[in-house]
Formats: C-alpha cells, sequence, structure tokens
C-alpha cells in the first residue's frame, strides 16, 4: 500500500496542538502504541481515520496527505488580496481571500501569477455611470477565449464567466475597484489597474 500520510506529517501537526499522542489516541478511540507506529513508519491509520484525524490536528485531508499545512495570515480578509484558481479539467474557477488549500477532481490547484495585462490582453475600460465597462479584445474560438473577467476591491470580487464565440466583455460596479483581471484559456491571468473613479 502507498504511504498516503507520513508519520512525520502526523508528528508535526500533533506537536503543533500541543498534544501527546495518548491525546491524540483518545479523539480517535486508538491506542496510543498506533499512534507511535503511525509517526515512526511502522504502520498508517486506516483510511477511514483520515477525516477524524484531520479534524483532531485541525487541518484539510488535503493538507493531511500532501504534507504542507496552510497557514492564513490574511485574516483581515482583505479581497484586494484574492487568489484565483482555474481547474484545469472542468474549467472551475475559484478564489480565495489568503493562502488556501484547493483541489478540484483530484487536481491540487496552484493559485495563478496574473501577467500585465499586454497588447495580445489589453483590458479596456470605459467608466459609464457607476458602472466599469471592461472589454477584452481577443479571439474567443472554441479553443483559445477569455474565460472569465473579474473585478477586485477591498470588500468583493465580482466575476463574470466569458464564454467562445461570444464576447470578452463584463459591466461592474465601479465602487473602489483597484484592479480588473481577464483569464486566458491558453495564457493565463492577466492584471490591470482599474480606471480611477471620477465623481
Amino acid at each position: 500500500m502507498n504511504q498516503y500520510v507520513t508519520g512525520a506529517t502526523i508528528k508535526e501537526l500533533r506537536e503543533r496542538k500541543a498534544m501527546t499522542q495518548a491525546d491524540l489516541a483518545g479523539k480517535l478511540s486508538v491506542s496510543d502504541k498506533a499512534v507511535s507506529k503511525w509517526e515512526t513508519g511502522k504502520g498508517y491509520p486506516d483510511i477511514t481515520l483520515l477525516e477524524p484525524l484531520a479534524q483532531a490536528l485541525g487541518v484539510s485531508i488535503a493538507e493531511l496527505i500532501s504534507g504542507n499545512t496552510v497557514v492564513n495570515t490574511n485574516v483581515s480578509a482583505n479581497m484586494a488580496r484574492c487568489k484565483f484558481y482555474v481547474c484545469p479539467v472542468c474549467g472551475n474557477v475559484l478564489a480565495s481571500t489568503g493562502e488556501a488549500s484547493i483541489s478540484c477532481h483530484g487536481v491540487e490547484l496552484m493559485p495563478l501569477e496574473p501577467d500585465d495585462s499586454d497588447e495580445c490582453h489589453m483590458i479596456s475600460m470605459e467608466q459609464v455611470e457607476d458602472e466599469l465597462f471592461v472589454q477584452v479584445d481577443h479571439p474567443m474560438t472554441k479553443r483559445h477565449y477569455i474565460s472569465f473577467l473579474a473585478a477586485v476591491s477591498p470588500d468583493r470580487v465580482q466575476l463574470v464567466k466569458t464564454y467562445p464565440e461570444s464576447n470578452a466583455e463584463a459591466r461592474f460596479k465601479i465602487d473602489q475597484v483597484s484592479a480588473v483581471y481577464a483569464y486566458c484559456n491558453k495564457d493565463g491571468l492577466f492584471r490591470a489597474n482599474a480606471i480611477r473613479n471620477r465623481s
């Protein structure tokens, strides 16, 4: 059987929670000898124990299995620090306000790193009353297209899904929008600073 969780991970997380092996064993209704075997690599927790083990250690199952724990230092949840994720299997778009462990279709997703808007992915903006009209002049074929547009402000993320053979454009409430993003299914995420709100 492949080792789906390492003893070192269990030990590190247990110690971080200031628990003894006996404390952890009590939470899982197993013996402290069982926990000792897991931590020394002489045995593995039964797969049915993964969820309660993750809960007892204060992490997600994905974090437990990968051994990479996520510490969210962004407790203020400032949406301007938003990170975007796109599933390569289904195209699902997800956003988080800080560090996260995100997976879709069994694939661990990494946050997209935006590039500045360029000649081929020029994000144009126009203020129309209290809205920001955003457009990207980009091919919208079935194989190469802008998948979504997003406007980010300190208290919200506005996201519009766009589709092949339609226009890459959207209208967003302009209030405090600081940045606009466009995601190209071939070339990745692009960012442009929002135009200043004119009163």
